[in-house]
């Protein structure tokens, strides 16, 4: 197995993608941590991984709460010995597909502050305990807006673009003590946008005023890549496993491109 004896710490591991994440890294030997805000979602996922073999925790934890982020991950390390891999998979709602002059300040700054404040209270949890094992990799997610023009994600685009940066930053910080980190940037995954999921109604503010559903914005969106096709949860998963292991071991401060050729580096 490519992880046996890892240690891998999941915040939004009851979601789509982290829940994903969590089951790929146990198929190869990791013990799995998950923590999110709804126990019943993380059981879930946790009764999934146990019943193939592998090993999960749950925990309630809300990965915006400075102090209990790093409490449960000083838990974990007291536990498991340490953390080899974390990674952070939450998602939020957020205002998409309104123009600047109609933006609210709140609306902008929202995606900004969540997802820049929880990638570096995750990180910094984690990073704590993986620079005393003298390693680790700090795993987060982007999207390709990050780079697109607009116009109507100005929020999501500075937070996107935010994580990626502070991966670059993070890889150069903490790449003398063997720590190192990696973004995701991965498109919309249809499987992660199913009806009642965040992602759905994010995408439905921009799919409903174009006279479209979710589905068929989608399908749109697959036709504009150069493989005419999206990425699948599976592709995301296994792409995370790849680089929580050996191969990966000389990769760090990357965004690695998942788009399907929806953006080129």
């Amino acid at each position: 197995m490519l992880l046996a004896r890892q240690v891998a710490l999941i915040h939004g591991g009851g979601g789509a993608i982290g829940g994903a994440v969590a089951r790929a890294l146990a198929r190869e030997g990791a013990e799995v941590f998950l923590a999110g805000r709804s126990r019943a979602k993380l059981e879930v996922v946790a009764d999934a991984i146990a019943s193939a073999g592998g090993v999960a925790h749950v925990a309630q934890v809300d990965a915006l709460d400075e102090a209990a982020v790093a409490r449960h991950a000083d838990q974990v390390a007291a536990r498991a010995g340490g953390i080899d891999i974390a990674l952070n998979a939450i998602g939020v709602f957020h205002v998409q597909g309104r123009p600047l002059a109609e933006l609210s300040l709140h609306d902008f700054e929202l995606p900004v502050r969540v997802y820049t404040r929880t990638n570096f209270i995750t990180a910094q949890a984690a990073a704590r305990h993986m620079v005393r094992r003298g390693g680790g990799l700090l795993l987060s997610l982007s999207t390709p807006v990050s780079k697109m023009a607009g116009p109507g994600y100005l929020g999501h685009c500075v937070a996107c673009a935010g994580v990626e940066a502070m991966t670059r930053h993070l890889a150069g910080e903490l790449g003398p003590a063997g720590v190192r980190a990696v973004c995701i940037r991965s498109h919309a995954i249809p499987e992660a946008a199913a009806a009642g999921s965040h992602s759905h109604e994010v995408f439905a503010q921009v799919a409903e005023p174009a006279g479209l559903s979710v589905e068929e914005m989608l399908a749109g969106a697959a036709a504009g890549t150069l493989l005419r096709r999206l990425p699948t949860l599976e592709q995301l998963a296994q792409t995370a496993v790849y680089l929580a292991s050996p191969h990966a071991a000389a990769m760090t401060g990357a965004v690695v491109n998942l788009t399907a050729g929806f953006s080129l580096d």
